[in-house]
């Protein structure tokens, strides 16, 4: 394979259509660590924080035991009713952590509502999954609104009891403008991702939402980044908060190895990449363009090369989205090719590889897109190209 690695620290950037990266190459190399080495020890299990005994037996049928870092330093904080800031790396338990004490409150009151807004359809889902899957026997109803799906399907079920809400903002506000869903009474509010949730794409949205919660009475914030200049913001919308860090704010994963591949003016870029792919290790990899368009080339070209592929972006139905993502856990779908609307909200088991066929926009944009591999204490690989 003719490629080179690319280890020095002049500052270099990507041009994309009409757009410049900002990150620094060289900040992209980087040896993953063994979680084995340094393990988190939870001081206390499930069983001995103050939930119900239903709740913990649902957690244990999911096979764990102890809470994540995240998990342990949230959730006691949660159930006494404080506001929080959660920043943790991505696979590190953040959506137990907001949920396991919503849910508590939940089954001490049935009245009790919780609105969790994300930026991305796939990540409503895989919240609701999760919801679905720690109220096990339980008669605890939730409703997922997601753009590309029936609005008049969503009314229905918008008028129906809900103890949980999880959406998008353009899909919820499209509800709350036709009445369909009401949140006046609804004490609980979640933004997942809330980096993503509060910058100029959402926020308008977002605060029309919390307009609604004339009840609010908890707010929890969680990423795996944190932007200082969204400070302002935050302090708008949530009062006296509980801050948790449990990694160095702003660095990715240190269970990923990183690494640059450098692509000469005279090299065939997509022969490099295609070369990367036939080597040993590469089962399931995730692959990030910067437009749909390019998305869709690569895809054909990989599948004209005998790689068998699929595509995720906005222009692709929900129904489509959802299958792509389906094939690609099951690994029949070796390289899964997709826009940034696949880094955030893709909880796939294995993923051997994260490839970024250009550089990121952003270190924020690269940090969430790395964090689908090395999860849960495994270590993943990450490469990005650089002309």
């Amino acid at each position: 394979m003719n490629n080179k690695r690319y280890r020095n620290t002049t500052k270099k950037r990507y041009s994309g259509k009409n757009k410049v990266s900002t990150i620094n190459p060289a900040l992209l190399v980087k040896q993953a660590v063994s979680l084995e080495e340094t393990p988190f020890k939870a001081d206390q299990n499930f069983s001995e924080m103050p939930l119900s005994q239903s709740l913990i037996n649902n957690i244990k049928r999911k096979g764990y035991v102890e809470p994540t870092e995240i998990q342990q330093k949230s959730i006691n904080e949660l159930i006494s009713g404080r506001n929080l800031i959660g920043v943790a790396a991505t696979g590190t338990g953040k959506t137990g952590a907001f949920l396991i004490p919503a849910i508590e409150k939940m089954l001490a009151n049935d009245t009790t509502t919780c609105l969790v807004v994300v930026p991305t359809r796939e990540l409503a889902m895989q919240v609701e999954d999760e919801f679905k899957s720690l109220t096990h026997g339980h008669r605890l109803f939730s409703a997922c609104f997601i753009g590309g799906t029936s609005v008049n399907n969503d009314i229905t079920k918008a008028r129906k009891k809900n103890h949980l809400i999880v959406g998008t903002p353009g899909r919820l506000n499209d509800l709350t403008s036709r009445g369909a869903l009401r949140l006046g009474n609804t004490p609980i509010l979640v933004l997942d991702e809330f980096d993503r949730m509060l910058d100029m794409g959402f926020i308008d949205d977002i605060k029309k939402i919390i307009a609604l919660m004339h009840s609010r009475k908890q707010t929890m914030l969680f990423s795996a980044t944190y932007e200082k200049s969204q400070q302002k913001l935050i302090n708008q919308f949530v009062h006296n908060p509980v801050k948790i860090n449990v990694n160095n704010v702003n660095n990715a994963a240190d269970t990923v190895e990183q690494d640059i591949l450098r692509v000469g003016a005279n090299e065939n870029k997509f022969q490099v990449l295609r070369n990367l792919l036939s080597g040993e290790g590469f089962d399931k990899v995730l692959l990030f363009a910067e437009t749909k368009r390019n998305v869709d080339k690569i895809s054909k070209q990989l599948r004209k090369s005998g790689i068998n592929t699929d595509v995720i972006h906005g222009n692709k139905s929900q129904n489509y989205r959802t299958k792509a993502i389906r094939l690609f856990k099951s690994g029949k779908t070796q390289v899964l090719v997709a826009t940034d609307v696949a880094a955030r909200g893709i909880d796939v088991d294995g993923v051997t590889h994260v490839i970024n066929y250009q550089l990121p926009q952003t270190m924020d944009s690269y940090i969430h897109r790395i964090g689908r591999t090395g999860r849960a204490g495994k270590k993943g690989m990450a490469y990005t190209f650089v002309n």
